[in-house]
């Protein structure tokens, strides 16, 4: 006996009869035990896949006529068939009026991986239609995780992704990383192929396993999916024909009023090779990269950091940034490695401020100014609006997703016409300092223009003495000791890891007990001078400024200050490698 489509519904409502469970959860295989500040999973539950039910008639009267979708549905067909079904026809007019909101995504979404999709089904000699499989499993969401724990595009369940190749630790998931994903796929996908030889069998295998499609063609004597299709489960029957709708809402969505709003496109990018430990918060920060961009370009981390144990990591940075990631890369390395002292950083630190450059300048008057731009946050409230969604207001404001609901304390995505919604973003501010010379053999004091705590200029002189004093760099043996390593030592001497590696000429991070290295560092020594010496000295030195070097300053951000090129600044104070300690005076004039 039939049941109504009106029934059926009702039923499906209240005993929940679902046929793909799809939800933004971790997989219990991940060690996730710090605060998931990348946001796996946090936007996926806003363009999953929806539940889809469990058609398998169309009713008395559909809404569009099956004579144009068997017409329609031919002129698609390419190496998969694509056979008019009513589940395949109940489904179109799912995707029209049920969830157009899903299909509108699809739509939205697909440039950012169909050409990838194309390419390697192509490279594999596989049909270019499989691209759209993707949509029907994830939603082309790289970051989804179902109940199952399946996840990423294909949704690979955690043994399956192993066995193509995938790794799953706790700090990276291939399974979400877009192209070793798509490669497993076609991999899979190719050797289900090789067993049905049909590529609908071949889909239905995808879902359910091809164990059992080899039971349901025993239980029915079929030999193809149509003829075993009752004999399969209620949600691998949908599947072939949610395939089948959603290549055709693709290709003629617009044709029923389905149009994108807001078209996704890639990101331009390129790559960068990591090793090592690496603190990804503070790499963003150093090198400007937005952390949210960061996200979306390598959706297989799964935490804010990478470990020690790193080797050869790929990590995908926006081309923008790649010319100054190049160019400095051993500073935002070196800051960013987590080993490092806080003499590493390549923004100073203001109070709780980023201090993004400082600039000295002279009016016509004399008077000399510090102009300090800072990266300061402001928090802010947005009310909802119609139609909004958590998506659409991050985008609007440039924060993810799961910060606003961090923000706000929300556990889920629902939000209200007219909802306060607290968030944060940062933005520049420009301050002027007025720098006061005060009488010779004092400390230059500043007079603020704005509130800013800078730090000590000094304007230094020779005292009447037959020594003087000079930072001498020396050159040092140690002997490496049970349980150090490079960053233990680049601490004890307050000089980098990676200067340490090219003085000792190693490759790599591991050394040994016994193991001697050689370390620079600078020493004071008192060296006699001249009376000849000693006058110059006092001429030089009163038009000398020496800057002494506060906690959290570089060689880099000192540099920015006062207007200087780090080179100069080293060769200046005979200065080897990027380390300086607090306390130390630097001469930046004269």
């Amino acid at each position: 006996m039939k049941i109504s489509k009106k029934i059926f519904w009702s039923v499906a409502l209240i005993t929940g009869m679902w046929c793909v469970d799809v939800v933004a959860e971790i997989p219990q295989h991940v060690e996730v035990d710090d605060q998931d500040t990348l946001g796996i999973a946090a936007v996926a539950d806003e363009i999953a896949l929806e539940a889809m039910p469990e058609i398998e008639e169309i009713g008395t009267q559909p809404s569009i006529d099956s004579e144009l979708l068997k017409e329609r549905f031919s002129k698609l067909e390419k190496s998969i068939p694509l056979r008019y079904h009513e589940a395949s026809h109940e489904f179109v007019e799912f995707f029209i009026y049920k969830r157009s909101s899903f299909t509108r995504s699809m739509m939205e979404r697909k440039a950012l991986f169909f050409p990838m999709f194309e390419k390697l089904l192509k490279e594999h000699g596989l049909p270019e239609e499989l691209k759209y499989l993707s949509m029907i499993e994830s939603g082309l969401n790289p970051r989804i995780i179902s109940r199952a724990k399946a996840g990423g595009l294909w949704q690979f369940m955690p043994a399956t992704g192993r066995e193509f190749g995938l790794k799953q630790d706790g700090y990276v998931d291939e399974r979400f990383d877009p192209v070793k994903s798509t490669e497993a796929a076609c991999k899979y996908l190719k050797q289900l192929y090789r067993i049905f030889g049909d590529w609908e069998m071949a889909l239905a295998s995808y879902n359910t396993g091809p164990g059992n499609v080899k039971r349901a063609m025993r239980r029915s004597g079929g030999t193809t999916f149509w003829t075993i299709y009752n004999s399969l489960p209620r949600e691998t029957r949908s599947y072939v024909p949610q395939f089948v709708a959603i290549n055709y809402m693709m290709n003629y969505g617009n044709d029923h009023g389905v149009f994108p709003e807001n078209l996704e496109f890639v990101i331009p990018s390129d790559t960068i090779q990591l090793n090592g430990a690496i603190d990804l918060v503070a790499f963003c920060r150093h090198s400007g990269v937005d952390l949210e961009v960061l996200n979306k370009l390598n959706p297989q981390l799964v935490k804010t950091s990478l470990p020690a144990s790193t080797r050869n990591f790929i990590l995908k940075v926006p081309s923008m940034h790649y010319t100054y990631l190049k160019n400095n890369r051993v500073a935002i390395m070196d800051s960013c490695s987590g080993k490092m002292g806080a003499t590493d950083g390549m923004i100073a630190q203001v109070g709780s401020v980023d201090v993004l450059s400082t600039r000295q300048t002279t009016d016509a008057q004399g008077n000399t100014y510090q102009t300090i731009t800072k990266l300061i946050t402001q928090k802010s409230t947005h009310r909802v609006r119609r139609g909004e969604t958590l998506s659409v207001i991050a985008r609007r404001y440039g924060v993810g997703v799961s910060e606003l609901k961090k923000w706000n304390h929300m556990r889920g995505s629902t939000i209200r016409t007219g909802q306060a919604l607290v968030y944060h973003r940062q933005v520049k501010e420009v301050e002027k300092v007025k720098v006061v010379a005060a009488a010779e053999n004092k400390a230059v004091k500043t007079e603020p223009v704005a509130a800013v705590d800078e730090p000590t200029v000094e304007v230094a002189t020779v005292a009447e003495t037959t020594t003087t004093t000079k930072l001498v760099n020396k050159k040092l043996t140690h002997l490496v000791r049970s349980g150090e390593n490079l960053g233990s030592i680049s601490t004890k001497y307050n000089v980098s890891v990676s200067d340490l590696k090219k003085w000792n000429k190693l490759r790599r991070s591991l050394i040994l007990k016994g193991q001697k290295l050689i370390v620079y560092t600078q020493v004071r020594e008192q060296v006699a001078a001249t009376k000849v010496e000693k006058e110059g000295a006092k001429a030089a030195n009163r038009s000398q400024q020496y800057y002494t070097v506060q906690r959290g300053d570089t060689l880099w951000t000192i540099s920015q200050r006062y207007g200087l090129q780090v080179e100069i600044l080293k060769k200046t104070n005979n200065i080897e490698g990027n380390a300086i300690k607090p306390g130390q005076k630097l001469l930046i004039s004269g």
